[in-house]
């Protein structure tokens, strides 16, 4: 079994629940049922588009050569011409990469946030967070706690805090109509000025339930593990899943 590890910005923003055990019960069916593919490849395409400059048809012809299932090549190669028609019409000055960050939520639960680059056209800079997940994008009250998290560690960095902060979303477009085939995905560009902060007092009761459930989503685990039978050998594991919390499901067309 995968183990929980420590969530990043957005994945905690994306499993947090209203309450510590619903947070527990979701992290722990992610454990126990962990997706099958992340989008790893997607954001490494990113960098290497824009702040290497590697060319658009290598990257396709490593994404082909590098991804074995063909359900996942294709969703992730369905992403990257939005990608680079995208930044084509914005033709960035320049495009530089940022390092690590870390949010703490309390309890000594410090979370990962890892900020993809940061560009500057005409004088004006734009930080771009990509949402490459294909349904249930971040919205309502977990996106404006993931929007305000971002808020706090931009403004830590006078260069990001002076940026415009937008928001990519590749997903698929709800159909309102049952029986209607689902659409491509498309690029919505969220200005995150739009999207309402959530206090203080409510960013940290919000922060302090995920903790607790994921501390709660820790020791059922780990009671879990001391009472499953061992039979002395170890699973071996599919090379091509990636760890929890790296992980975005597969969701059918």
């Amino acid at each position: 079994m995968s183990k929980l590890k420590v969530p990043s910005v957005q994945h905690l923003a994306r499993n947090w629940r209203n309450t510590p055990e619903r947070t527990c019960r979701k992290l722990v069916s992610l454990v126990e049922n962990p997706p099958i593919f992340n989008y790893n490849p997607l954001f490494a395409a990113v960098r290497d588009m824009l702040v290497f400059n590697q060319p658009y048809d290598e990257i396709v012809e490593g994404i082909r050569r590098g991804i074995k299932r063909a359900n996942v090549r294709e969703n992730l190669l369905g992403v990257l011409p939005l990608i680079r028609d995208h930044f084509a019409s914005v033709a960035p000055d320049f495009v530089q990469a940022i390092d690590r960050r870390y949010y703490s939520i309390g309890r000594g639960l410090m979370v990962p946030f890892d900020p993809p680059l940061l560009y500057g056209t005409g004088g004006k800079l734009t930080f771009p967070w990509f949402s490459f997940w294909r349904s249930n994008p971040l919205a309502d009250a977990r996106l404006s706690l993931f929007v305000t998290l971002v808020d706090e560690l931009l403004a830590d960095d006078p260069d990001l805090a002076a940026a415009d902060f937008q928001i990519l979303d590749f997903s698929v477009p709800k159909v309102k109509k049952a029986g209607r085939s689902k659409p491509p995905r498309q690029l919505r560009i969220i200005d995150a000025r739009d999207i309402p902060r959530v206090s203080e007092s409510t960013k940290l009761e919000m922060l302090t339930v995920f903790a607790e459930g994921y501390f709660m989503a820790i020791a059922e685990l780990s009671t879990s593990a001391k009472a499953r039978p061992s039979d002395g050998q170890t699973q071996a594991r599919d090379p091509r899943q990636a760890d929890f919390f790296e992980d975005d499901p597969v969701v059918p067309s």
